[in-house]
C-alpha cells in the first residue's frame, strides 16, 4: 500500500483497487461504494479476468474485486493465474447465488474474501480494507453457503478428506446446521484454541479475539499458527468454516 499525507501531516495509507466484473452498471456501482472512502483508492476496472491480469501487471493493486463468472476469462481462472504467477494481490470475489460450484474452487485458489454482489457499501468497503490487511471477511450468507458445500463436498477447504482424523471430526448427526449449541473441543486441541477458533469463526480479528480472551495478540497469533497446523488449514476463512463443520 501507498503511504499519503493527510492534513495533520501524518501518514495515512493508501489501498489501491482494481475492480473486475463483465457489467459496466456493477463496475459504476461499487466504484460509488468505495471510491475515496477510508483512503481507498480505485485505480481502475476491467470486464473479464484477461483484461484483470494485464491490469494486475500493469497497476499492481493491492486488492481486487473481481466477479466469479465473466466471459473470455472467468474471475477462477483469473485467480489461478495470478497465484502461479505469485502475485500478492489480495484478492475478494464477487458472487451470486448461482455460482455455488465456484466457492470452494475460489478458496483453494487463494480467494481472501467472499462478498455477495448485492452486499451494502460498508460491508464492500471494511472487506477492501481487512482484505489490505491480510484479514478475510465474508458475507454470512456466503459462510453458510461455504460450509454446506465443504460439508456435501466430503473434504475440508484445504482439500483434506474430512471425517475422523486427528483433529476429532464429526461423528455420526453432527456437522454444519445439526445443533446451535458448541461441540465439546476437539481431540488434540485444547480449549484455548478452540476458544479462538471459534471466535475466529464469528468473524473477529485479532485484536477483538485478544481483547475478549484478555491475551495479546502475540498469543492470539500463536494459537492460531498452533490451530493451522492442526486443522490443515492455511488461513483464517478456511479455519473459520473447519470450526463451523466441527460443531464451533
Amino acid at each position: 500500500m501507498d503511504a499519503m499525507v493527510n492534513e495533520t501531516g501524518s501518514e495515512d495509507r493508501r489501498v489501491r483497487v482494481l475492480l473486475v466484473d463483465d457489467e459496466a452498471l456493477m463496475r459504476a456501482g461499487l466504484r460509488l461504494m468505495i471510491d475515496g472512502a477510508h483512503g481507498i483508492e480505485v485505480i481502475g476496472d476491467a470486464a473479464d479476468g484477461q483484461a484483470a491480469l494485464e491490469q494486475i501487471h500493469e497497476l499492481t493493486p493491492d486488492v481486487v474485486l473481481m466477479d466469479i463468472r465473466m466471459p473470455r476469462m472467468t474471475g477462477l481462472e483469473a485467480l489461478q493465474a495470478l497465484r502461479e504467477t505469485g502475485c500478492e494481490a489480495r484478492v475478494i470475489m464477487l458472487t451470486a447465488f448461482d455460482t455455488d460450484e465456484f466457492l470452494l474452487q475460489a478458496l483453494r485458489a487463494g480467494a481472501v474474501s467472499f462478498l455477495l454482489k448485492d452486499s451494502p457499501p460498508e460491508e464492500v468497503v471494511q472487506a477492501v480494507l481487512e482484505a489490505a490487511g491480510d484479514r478475510p471477511r465474508f458475507s454470512p450468507d456466503v459462510l453458510t453457503r461455504l460450509v454446506r458445500l465443504a460439508s456435501a463436498d466430503g473434504t475440508d477447504p484445504s482439500g483434506a478428506v474430512t471425517g475422523r482424523g486427528a483433529s476429532g471430526g464429526e461423528k455420526a448427526g453432527e456437522g454444519p446446521g445439526a445443533s446451535t449449541t458448541a461441540s465439546p473441543t476437539p481431540a488434540g486441541i485444547t480449549e484455548r484454541e478452540w476458544e479462538v477458533g471459534r471466535l475466529v469463526a464469528r468473524g473477529l480479528a485479532n485484536p477483538e479475539i485478544g481483547e475478549k480472551l484478555f491475551m495479546s495478540v502475540a498469543t492470539v497469533k500463536t494459537h492460531l499458527g498452533r490451530l493451522y497446523h492442526k486443522l490443515q488449514v492455511t488461513n483464517r476463512v478456511q479455519l473459520a468454516i473447519r470450526v463451523l463443520e466441527l460443531g464451533g
